[in-house]
């Protein structure tokens, strides 16, 4: 009995982490779809990139909005209920925007995209702490997360086949949102609450332990952990959201400068974007593997371990001040540009997906369980309010003066490092 028990438990475990996998795959499918298909979209609704940048920033402020409060959601009514919501919501959303009459409307359909989109980051965060100890909790939660970066390696190639499949990028949303809603029903079906027995063993070393008083919201706002990771999120987000956002658009832009049709451009798109999201997925993965080891190990304890991880790659960050002078270098042949900036910005992915699958661990073992899902919303929040701030910079500077752009990414993630080694420890009430 108990050891059918024990084997259920660790197989169903695993059914969750691959079930959120494939919902995050989707997550960034949709979020994909407009800076792939931006080409498209800006010529069907005749706007420039100023307008692009403003759908990009509604969505990002919704998205910054709704994150504190999905935090709150997800702990006051636990992972399976606002998760099974928010995936459903924000399908509906890509299905609206395919068939959005107009850009008001369709920057309506991202904003609320956007609201919907951080219960499903809140809630995975919650369902790995519940059913993970502290020696597998960082491999379980970047394995769920490494579905946003394989959905951005998957979309190049899914979204390109599907052009030429379907035609018209308005069929690609609504087919995309379709496939959302399956995945709603199929994590409504899935996810169960650990029964108590689990939640001994996987909250027991935990510090605060989970029967200890949690912080009120008003308090948590007087913790050190809080503000430390509210600062790295809203500094070093901005660095993965230009990857996602404005990353495919470049490399379409240096291949037109080249004086490559749209289709061959398109082609770029599908069979090299997404080799720095799968590199840096599989990047991510394994620092949180080598996180994870050391608290195995006994070498360090859990909080050193992973603040060790992530420092460790931030001497990746200053590779980024290259990348314009790459780009704009009239000695370089065009493959061996492109070669280059996808080579740096596959080394960036690394360090970003590190700290965006590693950093929310450090969450959930700083503070009491009961307080997860709000912190962790409070910190994303803040990470995307940073990037609408850093994307209106973006969509207001001309191409060719984005070295200082560049500049300020390669400094982000250093700060960041500073501030979790200064700020980020225990939390008790």
């Amino acid at each position: 009995m108990t050891y059918n028990l024990i084997k259920n438990v660790k197989t169903h475990r695993w059914i969750i982490v691959a079930t959120i996998f494939v919902a995050i795959v989707c997550n960034y499918l949709d979020r994909q779809l407009l800076s792939i298909l931006k080409p498209e979209i800006l010529a069907h609704y005749d706007i420039t990139n100023l307008e692009y940048a403003w759908i990009v920033n509604i969505f990002l402020i919704c998205y910054a909005v709704m994150y504190p409060m999905a935090g709150m959601l997800v702990d006051r009514f636990g992972p399976k209920r606002v998760m099974f919501c928010g995936i459903a919501i924000w399908s509906l959303a890509c299905v609206g925007g395919g068939l959005a009459p107009n850009a008001v409307v369709f920057a309506l359909c991202r904003g609320i995209l956007g609201l919907a989109e951080p219960t499903i980051f809140a809630g995975q965060l919650v369902a790995v702490t519940l059913w993970f100890e502290k020696r597998q909790r960082a491999t379980a939660n970047s394995l769920c997360t490494i579905g946003g970066s394989l959905g951005a390696v998957i979309a190049p190639v899914a979204i390109a086949w599907l052009m030429r499949l379907l035609s018209y990028w308005q069929y690609v949303f609504i087919l995309s949102g379709v496939i959302g809603l399956v995945v709603a029903l199929l994590w409504q079906f899935i996810y169960k609450t650990p029964s108590d027995e689990v939640m001994r063993d996987t909250l027991s070393d935990d510090l605060p332990a989970e029967g200890a008083q949690a912080f009120s919201f008003r308090t948590l706002f007087k913790t050190k952990t809080l503000w430390g990771g509210l600062l790295i999120r809203l500094i070093s987000d901005p660095v993965w959201y230009f990857c996602c956002f404005w990353l495919p658009g470049f490399l379409r832009s240096m291949g037109a400068k080249e004086n490559l049709t749209t289709q061959q451009t398109l082609d770029l798109i599908q069979w090299i974007g997404g080799i720095p999201f799968l590199i840096g997925a599989i990047g991510g993965v394994l620092t949180s593997m080598w996180s994870d080891h050391m608290v195995r190990s006994g070498r360090l304890t859990p909080l050193s371990a992973r603040k060790v991880t992530l420092i460790s790659t931030v001497v990746i960050a200053p590779l980024c001040i290259f990348v314009p002078f790459i780009a704009a270098a009239d000695t370089l042949a065009f493959g061996t540009k492109i070669g280059l900036v996808i080579a740096i910005f596959s080394l960036i992915a690394v360090m970003c997906l590190s700290w965006l699958y590693t950093f929310p661990v450090i969450l959930a073992e700083t503070f009491p369980i009961k307080n997860v899902a709000t912190v962790m919303g409070i910190c994303c929040g803040a990470g995307a309010l940073g990037s609408t701030i850093f994307n209106q910079f973006v969509g207001v500077i001309p191409e060719q003066g984005w070295t200082v752009l560049f500049i300020v990414m390669g400094t982000l993630h250093l700060l960041a490092a500073v501030i979790l080694s200064k700020m980020v420890r225990k939390e008790q009430y």
